[in-house]
């Protein structure tokens, strides 16, 4: 499996990438794996401001249906449309085209707290 090691993660599965006070949230190549085929995402938290580790949406996979947790505090200020037409770019590409929400982070500094790669990985097993 893959966990890019530019990334943070969640012990939900969530990933964040920090550029600034802008983060990028997505599922991880695990999280996807374990789910399946994803066939609808719901997120209908866009500009709202939220604690860290509360649900910003959920996802629909073939087997079952989870929810999604946000990593850090903080405002969601895009919604990943492509996802709208297309949720299975969550499995295909899950760093990448399929990515979920942007927000801006209240603490920059929290994102340093999430696990790193290594620690990800370990985790999962």
């Amino acid at each position: 499996m893959n966990f890019p090691e530019n990334l943070r993660y969640t012990k939900d599965h969530e990933w964040v990438s920090i550029d600034g006070n802008v983060a990028t949230i997505g599922v991880t190549d695990f999280a996807q794996r374990e789910l399946g085929d994803i066939v609808y995402i719901d997120i209908s938290a866009k500009g709202k401001a939220l604690a860290a580790e509360e649900i910003f949406g959920t996802v629909e996979a073939v087997k079952t249906v989870s929810d999604l947790f946000l990593p850090v505090a903080g405002t969601i200020t895009e919604i990943n449309s492509k996802l709208d037409s297309a949720p299975e770019l969550v499995n295909s590409d899950p760093y990448g085209d399929g990515w979920m929400v942007k927000m801006t982070v209240d603490n920059p500094a929290d994102v340093e707290s999430l696990m790193d790669s290594a620690a990800y990985a370990a985790s999962v097993g």
